[in-house]
């Protein structure tokens, strides 16, 4: 890459992104250029740095040292409201501890922009049957299961409608179809053009979905390619310390990861 951000493809840049808490480097130096039209995972152990770099790219968090450019600015210079129009947040915690509907909950994702009330009603009915939320609009968000609440949040993200989005382990409270749906979706924001950056777990979601994959170890980049490129036994086992098998998927043509038994066949 060029030494310069470009922002007509590096819609949001990391230079020399450091944070320490305590004393300690959650993240050391990190660069990290992020392009539009590309779904980004990053992966990597508890304690990695991921979610740590996820808010610290959105402007949540001030680095210690290092900057980040968001569509060419400074992150620091954007204004609330402005900033709220270029990219959307889904935080691991987005509990509601008021008593809102969950489509008024959906619809606070539209306050950013200007109001229009025909196309802020469609835009929050798309985003209710994306989520396969429609049945549940009517109900307080206090009720909901997690894998409910979870994905209401996930549809105020999608009623924002912005170039660049944020997932914070979007997946983790959703069954096996809902987790699939979510990233389904989120392939689709990238296939439309936007800057998607997601935080998984799961490295066959990611394989399965993202055009690359950025692992995250001890607060530093440990790799950072293709799903094929990063997948491998040898990567995998350095940074989980686990044994696996790298696959390869019978339909998709992507890695494919099965955790491998260390004391061997019984």
């Amino acid at each position: 890459m060029s030494s310069a951000p470009d922002p007509v493809h590096d819609v949001l840049a990391l230079e020399g992104v450091s944070v320490r808490i305590d004393g300690r480097a959650i993240l050391d130096a990190v660069d990290l250029r992020f392009a539009r039209g590309t779904l980004t995972a990053l992966v990597g152990p508890n304690g990695a740095g991921k979610s740590t770099l996820l808010a610290v790219a959105s402007g949540d968090l001030a680095p210690a040292s290092g900057r980040v450019r968001l569509s060419g600015a400074e992150l620091g210079d954007w204004k609330a409201r402005a900033l709220a129009r270029e990219r959307s947040v889904l935080p691991q915690d987005h509990a509601v501890r008021f008593g809102f509907s969950v489509r008024e909950v959906v619809a606070m994702g539209r306050l950013p922009h200007p109001p229009d009330p025909q196309a802020d009603a469609r835009i929050v009915d798309a985003a209710l049957a994306d989520a396969d939320i429609v049945h549940l609009e009517g109900r307080d968000v206090q009720t909901l299961s997690g894998g409910e609440a979870s994905r209401t949040a996930f549809a105020r993200v999608l009623a924002q409608t912005t170039p660049v989005v944020f997932l914070d382990e979007p997946t983790a409270a959703l069954d096996l179809q809902h987790q699939e749906a979510v990233l389904r979706i989120a392939r689709g924001l990238a296939d439309d053009g936007a800057c998607v950056v997601v935080v998984l777990h799961d490295l066959n979601l990611a394989a399965g979905h993202a055009d690359r994959i950025v692992v995250l170890h001890g607060g530093r980049i440990a790799a950072d390619g293709s799903p094929r490129e990063v997948l491998t036994q040898a990567t995998i086992e350095r940074v989980y310390a686990q044994p696996v098998l790298v696959l390869v998927h019978p339909t998709r043509g992507v890695p494919l990861v099965v955790s491998d038994d260390p004391r061997g066949a019984r």
